[in-house]
């Protein structure tokens, strides 16, 4: 009886350990949200929505951005002012998309109720801007690169007036930008350049300390995010990978894709899991889940 016992337990905890080694082995596994060519070669963003639907520019055609609902089905959300073209997105606390206008030089402002689109932020002197992160506090910080001259790439700061400052400039290609979950640290990649640099970051929302965080040896890199635990999940553009990298610097995994030229991650999903990745060469949305949940993911 007891033999019988001991072994039905056994089974039990054996049962118990292949359910939690096959519920692990489903994180980090792609497949497509979104099919080819839904989107344009322009695809970026994205960001989730407090409604649970991701945001992404230029669905079908440049100037546009999309909502895509949970179940993956795209359609248009609003048009921007003509001239005006989207790349970066965050959510603000109040639920409206910020939306950094690469031709514009410009951050805009689309209400989520009306849809209607004004101008947060005027960057005069951008070139243009590319990415844009969020800190805890509402400041925003954008990249700003010139692609036609590797080594004049700038940095920005963009306060929750509106008021933007120009932080640093002679910097290689900046592309990528994040904030850490604790508010502390200011995340920046390079993508010509293949560096990813971390500064601290103060109460008044100031940088300093200026390092290096990880250099690649190949390939490109694009839009950035955190988990919770401030890992960072990097779009490497042309390697065909997210690469997932510690707050110390290490390389913790590459996260296969089936695109090779990944623009952007956001998190989203009812508990924060789910990494969407916008690929530039399919126009599409591929995602997996994570171990953890991302620092911003909408809901």
């Amino acid at each position: 009886m007891v033999r019988h016992v001991l072994l039905r337990h056994a089974a039990a905890t054996l049962g118990l350990a292949l359910c939690a080694a096959a519920a692990a082995a489903s994180d980090f596994v792609v497949r497509d949200h979104v099919g080819d060519g839904v989107f344009t070669a322009g695809i970026e963003g994205p960001a989730s929505g407090a409604d649970g639907a991701l945001y992404v520019v230029n669905l079908g055609r440049d100037g546009t951005i999309g909502r895509v609902d949970p179940n993956g089905n795209a359609e248009l959300f609003v048009s921007l002012p003509t001239g005006s073209i989207g790349n970066g997105i965050r959510v603000a606390g109040d639920g409206a998309l910020l939306v950094a206008d690469y031709s514009g030089h410009a951050v805009l402002r689309v209400d989520p109720a009306t849809r209607a689109v004004s101008v947060f932020a005027r960057l005069d002197g951008a070139h243009q801007p590319n990415d844009i992160a969020q800190a805890p506090d509402g400041t925003l910080y954008a990249s700003d690169p010139d692609w036609s001259n590797p080594d004049n790439g700038q940095l920005w700061r963009i306060d929750r007036d509106g008021r933007a400052s120009l932080l640093e400039t002679g910097m290689g290609t900046t592309n990528g930008i994040e904030v850490s979950p604790d508010g502390r640290r200011l995340y920046v990649n390079e993508s010509v350049q293949r560096t990813v640099w971390v500064y601290d970051r103060g109460d008044d929302g100031a940088l300093s300390s200026k390092r290096l965080l990880i250099r690649f040896d190949d390939h490109g890199m694009d839009g950035m995010r955190c988990d919770a635990d401030g890992n960072l999940y990097i779009a490497r553009h042309g390697a065909g990978v997210v690469a997932i990298v510690s707050p110390a610097g290490q390389l913790l995994r590459e996260v296969p894709l089936r695109g090779r030229r990944p623009t952007n991650v956001a998190f989203g999903g009812a508990d924060g899991r789910q990494v969407f990745v916008t690929l530039q060469d399919r126009g599409a949305i591929e995602t997996f889940r994570a171990d953890r949940r991302g620092r911003e993911y909408g809901q």
